[in-house]
């Protein structure tokens, strides 16, 4: 089974990109002089071995805030499988949330996600990239379509879902999941 693309460009933006009266008009199209996309810049931070093993941030904290945070860095499938099933073996209260690197709400909502989880202490929170190599398949059987997307887990069973950068619905969610835990 092949798996999904993550569509993450707005039905606005869509139609800016693709005129449904130009059926002649292709991908290759959007790369015109005229074009709003720019290629990004190249810079020498791209080719950071850090960035190329994203196994290696599975160590690194979420953030450099002096509080400490319950956030750990999924770095590979074999590490987000073991915690997905940690989490359902013990039952234990957690979030997954599946993030990307180039993702403005996601970048939005991390600090945000990070405060909360020093609210609830015993929740444990995974971010996990769906940029990780390998991790396609996994991310179409848990129908992740786009991100920020946060997966609640409670009792070792996921009881809910939030979509979107929406700070008020995931943390009224917490409230109400893990409130008493």
């Amino acid at each position: 089974m092949a798996a999904r693309r993550i569509s993450l460009l707005r039905p606005s933006l869509l139609r800016r990109l693709f005129n449904p009266y130009n059926p002649s008009q292709t991908p290759t199209s959007l790369h015109s002089p005229t074009s709003p996309l720019l290629p990004l810049p190249s810079s020498t931070s791209f080719s950071s071995p850090l960035l190329r093993h994203p196994s290696l941030f599975s160590s690194f904290p979420f953030s450099s805030s002096s509080a400490p945070s319950n956030i750990v860095v999924i770095g590979s499938e074999q590490a987000f499988n073991a915690s997905l099933q940690k989490v359902q073996d013990d039952g234990l209260p957690a979030i997954f949330y599946f993030t990307a690197a180039w993702c403005g709400p996601c970048r939005f909502l991390s600090p945000k996600l990070e405060e909360m989880s020093r609210e609830f202490p015993n929740v444990h929170v995974f971010k996990v990239d769906i940029d990780l190599e390998g991790l396609a398949n996994t991310l179409s059987k848990l129908e992740i379509y786009s991100v920020p997307t946060l997966h609640f887990f409670q009792n070792g069973k996921k009881v809910s879902t939030v979509v979107g950068a929406d700070v008020e619905r995931v943390k009224d969610a917490m409230e109400e999941l893990y409130k008493s835990e």
